[in-house]
């Protein structure tokens, strides 16, 4: 700092303690001290260089410190160097009367600044008075070198010497506690050179018997580099058991105003930093979260479509495909957006929590982007999801239900259609017309067993005409061909009703023509019929397909086949019987000599025919057996999916619900620091990503669940999407603890907040918590302030709900709570302590150029300054000075950057 900067700060720096006061301290100090001729003499040197040092200014200097000063023309001379104001014109007489005038000025200027005077009359300087003369000058000294001192709420001498212990706390050997012999060795101020300036001196070096050497050392140095002259003799200081403290204190003041600017413009250019090292980081963080924001909005824009799209495939196997691809989505594209939009959440907060306490406006993402629009995005993403997850399993259960259904209905058509092949051609003939009376009989009696077998099939073609009209509600892919076959089946039916009629009439108008019929015929034919029925039934049943979900439907088909078996020896006796009708027959014939033609005229059905079903129903009986076990094996393995899944869940979905509320105790909790609590939550994270295995686990049994189409589980309330879905709700919650706890810490250190206030806080918080969720009501809220000593009137406190409230949802989180509270009891930068840095920078100008920010500045912020500063609107300015006070505003959102 140069000569002229030196002055410039004697005069504007805030005056911490008036003369008045400092003067009454000297009151104390025995002034007869000046008489002592070791102390007078290095007052002498020392006031006499410290006068030329600012004399020099003006070109000139003082060699007899009470001759010189006689006259009052070079009094007055230093009187405006160091105010840097003018004094009155002096008289340029030569006679006493014009010396002591010129005297008188200079010393009523000293009083106009606060300073009083004792006993130091403008005769004795005349008269060339030492005593007078030295006290005149440490009067000076005091008022414009050392009373502007001012550290931590101290100045003047007391001030200085804070000064001299601060700078040379850390330096061995050195231990200033007063302005004299804590000087003598010489360290103290080759420490004070040393802390400030450690290139122009090697303290390592000095040592501690060597005091003429270190003071010449100092002396030398700060004459040399520091524009500070000689004022004391090394010898002198060291000879005298005291040394004097005026003579001392004056040579160090010189140090404090050597040094004390460069600190306060270094003091300046760190703040201007920091602030914009703030302001970077915050643009920073502002483009990431829009850049994150876009991603994943534009990623869930692409994925409702396809969530929403629910055209059914028309095959089983394109359905699971679609399943498989749902899956898949699960697996392995959701997940990395779960984390996405947590991070987002985080950096959200963060964000707004650095530019809270850093005094800045809060961040406004763009439109559409707000962690609000996000969340109902997201909320909208997992309503679709959950509903096409829905879809496709009903879908997959709707098309296996068609696929048995068209199988039993293929399987009735072509029975039916076997059974009604050439029986049109049958009712139509008209063979009755030439037969003989037995035959006639026969015809009738053929005829009507007919219709009771028509009747039999009645039910079947009811079936196939119902399992159509399923099979058309169901929206088969196939229907047209269903309706088809299934209208040629019914119009078919109705035609052999018709015919059937028709024939009756026929034979029951030649009937009387023709008399009896063998009863034997007609026995085994009404006896042959409805036993040849119900092996039609049984075989039909024995091939019906089934599908069934669990062990208690496929025990209820096996408990009706068991009865199924029970009632054969029953239907064993009854062929027997018909048998033994034919059998009489034969035997009737061959004794009375009856010629048999061989055909019985009352049914088409032989005995043969009989004994052939009979065999196939035989036959059938273990096949069924078979394919019952099988889907006992199957509904078994089907049940240890079920309960190897229920015993994963019944302990993962309890483990999720007491680890959510651990989280919440660790969070209010106030027995231990932020750090503990820190600690104590990222163990809880870790052991929560350790257990992702068994979620993958869980994932991989539910997988083979779904492939063997198994839809129920009554060993378990706990589904896979309640386990996702407190798994996903367990981690967003473990990372917001984590980032509120980081916020707190950061609020903590930034706005110097005790552990002892923040636990007060959170006691307070918890104690009117009284539904212990973590939010208070408002009436809660006010409570709370109440008893925390704040006099809240309607106005206040709703201006105060606006500020932990903002969004109106009626609630004051935790986290709302200590911002609002770190507010009320920590200070934050603000753009007037700004612009007072970048005054010092610009030595007091409304503007500043870009060579003093080069200057000042680390290169990266300087140039971040000069590209958003505005130009300086003025006359007589240099090129390129630039407006800091605006830039200053918008740093902290009070205009426009």
């Amino acid at each position: 700092m140069t000569a002229v900067e030196t002055q410039v700060q004697y005069t504007t720096t805030t005056y911490m303690m008036t003369t008045e006061d400092y003067m009454h301290q000297e009151d104390d100090w025995d002034r007869d001290l000046l008489l002592d001729p070791a102390w007078e003499k290095q007052q002498r040197k020392t006031f006499t260089a410290w006068c030329n040092s600012h004399l020099r200014k003006a070109g000139t200097q003082i060699e007899n410190i009470e001759e010189d000063f006689r006259n009052g023309l070079k009094l007055m001379l230093l009187l405006e160097v160091i105010s840097g104001e003018r004094l009155p014109k002096p008289d340029k007489g030569k006679m006493r009367f014009h010396k002591i005038a010129n005297v008188n000025k200079a010393l009523d200027f000293i009083c106009s600044k606060g300073v009083k005077l004792v006993s130091i009359g403008a005769e004795e300087i005349v008269d060339g008075n030492v005593k007078m003369t030295l006290g005149m000058i440490w009067t000076i000294i005091l008022r414009f070198a050392i009373q502007d001192i001012s550290v931590e709420e101290t100045s003047a001498k007391e001030g200085l010497l804070l000064w001299c212990q601060r700078k040379t706390a850390p330096y061995r050997n050195v231990n200033v506690q007063n302005f004299h012999i804590s000087w003598k060795d010489g360290l103290a101020l080759c420490a004070l050179i040393h802390r400030h300036r450690p290139d122009l001196i090697d303290y390592s070096k000095l040592r501690k018997d060597d005091p003429i050497g270190n003071l010449n050392t100092a002396f030398e140095v700060a004459e040399k580099y520091l524009d500070i002259p000689k004022m004391l003799d090394a010898e002198d200081i060291v000879n005298t058991p005291k040394p004097d403290e005026k003579a001392i204190m004056t040579y160090v003041s010189c140090f404090y105003h050597a040094f004390a600017g460069a600190e306060q413009a270094e003091t300046a250019a760190n703040r201007i930093c920091k602030v914009l090292a703030v302001n970077q980081e915050n643009e920073r963080l502002m483009e990431e979260y829009e850049k994150l924001a876009s991603e994943l909005l534009e990623w869930i824009r692409r994925t409702i479509p396809w969530l929403e799209n629910r055209v059914a495939e028309q095959t089983m196997r394109a359905m699971q495909q679609k399943l498989e691809d749902f899956r898949d989505y699960r697996r392995i594209h959701k997940p990395p957006r779960v984390q996405e939009k947590c991070q987002l959440e985080i950096n959200f907060n963060t964000l707004q929590t650095k530019l809270r306490l850093s005094n800045r406006p809060a961040f406004m993402p763009s439109e559409g982007k707000m962690v609000s629009d996000i969340a109902n995005a997201w909320k909208g993403l997992e309503q679709v999801e959950k509903g096409y997850e829905e879809w496709l399993l009903t879908e997959i259960r709707r098309l296996e239900r068609l696929d048995h259904l068209a199988e039993k209905f293929k399987q009735k058509c072509k029975l039916h259609e076997a059974w009604t092949s050439g029986k049109e051609d049958l009712l139509s003939q008209k063979d009755y017309e030439s037969a003989s009376l037995m035959e006639i009989r026969a015809l009738m009696r053929k005829h009507e067993a007919f219709e009771s077998d028509l009747a039999a099939h009645q039910d079947r073609v009811e079936q196939i005409a119902a399992i159509a009209q399923e099979l058309n509600e169901l929206d088969y892919h196939d229907a047209a061909t269903v309706n088809t076959r299934c209208q040629g089946i019914c119009d078919q039916w109705d035609n052999l009703g018709t015919l059937t009629q028709k024939r009756r009439d026929a034979l029951e108008r030649v009937e009387k023509l023709w008399e009896t019929i063998d009863q034997l015929y007609l026995e085994f034919a009404k006896r042959a019929a409805p036993f040849n029925n119900w092996m039609d039934g049984a075989m039909e049943d024995l091939q019906d397909m089934f599908i069934v979900h669990s062990i208690e439907e496929i025990q209820s088909l096996i408990t009706a086949h068991d009865q199924f078996k029970a009632t054969l020896p029953e239907a064993d006796k009854e062929r027997m019987a018909t048998m033994g009708i034919q059998n009489e027959i034969t035997k009737i014939a061959q004794t009375y000599g009856i010629k048999l033609s061989g055909i019985n005229p009352y049914t088409n059905l032989s005995p043969q025919d009989i004994s052939n079903k009979w065999d196939a129903v035989k036959h059938l009986v273990p096949l069924r057996d078979q394919m019952l076990q099988e889907e006992v094996a199957r509904q078994q393995a089907n049940e240890r999916l079920r309960r190897q899944f229920a015993a994963q869940a019944n302990v993962i979905g309890p483990w999720i619900q007491t680890k959510m509320e651990e989280i919440g105790h660790v969070s209010v909790d106030i027995t231990g620091s932020l750090e503990d609590q820190m600690n104590n939550l990222k163990q809880y994270e870790q052991n929560i990503i350790n257990y992702k295995s068994n979620i993958d686990k869980l994932e991989g049994d539910h997988q083979l669940i779904q492939e063997a189409l198994i839809f129920d589980n009554k060993h378990t309330n706990y589904t896979m999407e309640h386990i996702r879905v407190g798994w996903e709700q367990l981690l967003t919650t473990i990372a917001r603890t984590i980032n509120e706890v980081e916020n707190q810490i950061l609020t903590r250190d930034a706005k110097g907040i005790s552990q002892e206030q923040l636990n007060e806080f959170r006691a307070s918080f918890n104690h009117f918590d009284r539904k212990r969720n973590g939010m208070m009501d408002p009436d809660d809220f006010r409570a709370c302030l109440i008893s925390m000593g704040y006099d809240l009137g309607e106005v206040e406190f709703a201006r105060i709900m606006t500020l932990v409230d903002p969004n109106n949802t009626g609630v004051v989180t935790f986290q709302a709570f200590i911002d609002f509270m770190t507010r009320e009891t920590a200070e934050t930068d603000t753009a007037e302590q700004v612009m007072a840095s970048f005054k010092i920078l610009a030595s007091d100008k409304a503007y500043i150029t870009v060579e003093e920010l080069r200057r000042e500045l680390p290169p990266e912020q300087a140039e971040y300054c000069i590209s958003r500063m505005t130009k300086y609107v003025g006359t007589d300015i240099p090129t390129g000075a630039l407006d800091y006070i605006s830039f200053s505003s918008a740093l902290y959102g009070e205009s426009d950057l």
